[in-house]
């Protein structure tokens, strides 16, 4: 049985996602990857046999995506070329995590392709609406990587084809501590944005990972890191709490560990906002930026905010081998 198996590259997520992923589809034959986009941070430990440029958002330095640099960098005619050259019909499945190339190749050749990620969930039925409705937005999300059948990752399940998140093993099996400080991932804001404004918590001892920076700095109460995979969960599990975008893997992870969360929704990403009235509905404090006029609202949380208790069960083998017995028909069969 031979499986494509391809990743969305933007941001950190759908990578982390995948290291849990890949060895249960290995479960059942081989498994080829395939990843595209450009502004990923962590290096898969498998081998990946497509590397393409696919259409990545730009993060931005404000607190949003950077529509301008995303439109600038887009390559259609490369995207196109990339859709017309892969052998999706060599393969007995194509499952994708919202992954355009994989899925639109499938669409022009008429081949089944399977979503299986957050964004399959985010959309569905019965989950809070975002605050502002955004049409283009809504547009993007649901025509970037079509698929036939949907199987989605939530903060809380709604019906048999959406399950709660994959919580990584790395994530599972750390020790959890409260060493009093509080972890920071926000990289759709610059350094010098960041340090201004957590510089205005003082007593707050700030842990914060960055896009934008090579090497660790301190400055006053806030050391700031390049990202590492190894050293952010470190973080997160022995932090207070976590204050990030509104993504899915980390207020995810950072729900599991029972730590406090504050989140910020992305600019220009209908995704977060969605997801930002999800955590809304579970208690999690959201604001819609790091102005000051959200500094009384950030204070209040650091002093008295609470833990948000989930229960996120480890089945994402049975969820991949639901997915295969479902979708999987051998050559046999076929004739």
């Amino acid at each position: 049985m031979k499986i494509l198996y391809a990743i969305q590259g933007t941001g950190n997520g759908h990578l982390s996602r995948a290291v849990d992923i890949v060895p249960c589809l290995q479960q059942h034959g081989e498994v080829d990857l395939l990843v595209s986009g450009t502004q990923g941070d962590l290096k898969l430990p498998f081998p990946v046999k497509y590397e393409v440029r696919g259409l990545s958002f730009i993060f931005g330095k404000s607190g949003g995506v950077d529509l301008w640099k995303t439109f600038a960098k887009a390559n259609t005619r490369r995207l196109v070329k990339n859709i017309r050259k892969l052998p999706v019909q060599e393969y007995d499945l194509v499952i994708s995590d919202f992954e355009p190339v994989s899925s639109w190749a499938c669409y022009f050749r008429g081949k089944t392709c399977i979503a299986l990620s957050h964004q399959a969930a985010v959309q569905a039925p019965g989950y809070p609406a975002a605050e502002n409705v955004d049409r283009m937005g809504r547009l993007i999300l649901s025509q970037y990587a079509p698929a036939d059948y949907a199987y989605g990752f939530h903060f809380f399940p709604n019906d048999t084809n959406i399950n709660t998140p994959v919580i990584r093993q790395q994530v599972r099996r750390h020790a959890i501590t409260d060493a009093g400080h509080y972890t920071v991932y926000l990289p759709a804001y610059d350094d010098r944005k960041l340090l201004k404004r957590l510089a205005e918590f003082p007593e707050v001892v700030w842990d914060v990972f960055s896009k934008h920076n090579k090497k660790k700095m301190k400055r006053g109460n806030i050391t700031i890191q390049p990202i590492n995979g190894e050293a952010f969960t470190s973080s997160m599990a022995s932090s207070t709490g976590v204050l990030c975008g509104a993504g899915f893997e980390t207020p995810a992870e950072a729900l599991f560990l029972g730590k406090k969360l504050l989140v910020i929704p992305m600019k220009n990403q209908y995704e977060q906002q969605l997801n930002a009235a999800a955590l809304k509905s579970m208690g999690v404090p959201v604001v819609k930026s790091l102005k000051a006029e959200y500094a009384e609202t950030i204070k209040a949380w650091l002093k008295n905010g609470e833990r948000i208790p989930v229960d996120y069960p480890d089945h994402t083998q049975a969820i991949v081998d639901r997915i295969v017995k479902r979708h999987y028909v051998p050559k046999e069969e076929l004739k």
